[in-house]
């Protein structure tokens, strides 16, 4: 008997018709979602027409329904945790919709995480949120612009083939005045998204899933697959 659940979070059921919904739901995007998508079985604006498609195979299918319940999951758990934050979340038009993910954000975060903040304004708010909460010191800009020079060559530099850790001069390289901003915020972006997996890895320990749903890595099943 298929449940009519797909997990259950702290005891209260998340229906299965969300998952269903989010399978089921346009990708926006023009085929960047393909980046976001399971390893197997995903839809893309690239693949060949239904009609001439390949029929997934079952295993293919349980995954995806895996990989979809894993995105679904970590949306309802951002809704809550927004609301208890006192958070207000944006409304979306169509709140099934997964908007475009590119390819870096996928390798930086796994698919499922890329997914979920692609999918969930809530977990987007809450990833803002969780960011500037954070406090980037001094001394680590400033390591940071010291250990990668060579990120820091001016376009001249640049087009000499300076070595930035041997024969740059003070000309070659930006300086640091004049980058600390941007350091500063790309250090704060990269604490954000490290509290954003803590917090998440925390609020799963609260989640139970139904048959059919588990964790796609998840080895108790065979069909798992240890991919994010």
């Amino acid at each position: 008997m298929t449940p009519e659940h797909a997990a259950l979070i702290d005891g209260e059921p998340l229906p299965r018709e969300r998952v269903d919904s989010f399978l089921k739901a346009p990708r926006r995007g023009a085929g960047l979602y393909r980046f976001a998508a399971p390893p197997r079985g995903a839809t893309s604006h690239h693949e060949p027409a239904p009609a001439r498609r390949q029929p997934e195979a079952p295993s293919a299918a349980r995954q995806r329904r895996r990989w979809a319940t894993q995105v679904v999951v970590t949306d309802e758990l951002a809704r809550r945790a927004c609301a208890d934050r006192g958070l207000k979340v944006p409304e979306e038009v169509s709140p099934a919709s997964v908007l475009a993910v590119a390819e870096t954000d996928v390798a930086d975060l796994g698919s499922i995480v890329a997914a979920a903040l692609a999918h969930s304004p809530a977990a987007r708010t809450l990833l803002a949120a969780l960011e500037s909460e954070q406090t980037v010191p001094e001394t680590a800009v400033r390591d940071y612009y010291d250990r990668n020079r060579d990120r820091f060559l001016t376009p001249d530099a640049l087009r000499r083939g300076v070595d930035p850790f041997d024969e740059a001069a003070p000309s070659d390289t930006l300086p640091y005045d004049e980058v600390r901003e941007g350091i500063s915020r790309e250090l704060r972006k990269a604490a954000g998204r490290k509290a954003f997996f803590g917090w998440l890895d925390q609020a799963r320990g609260g989640v139970t899933y139904a048959h059919g749903h588990e964790h796609p890595g998840d080895p108790s099943h065979p069909d798992h697959e240890h991919r994010h």
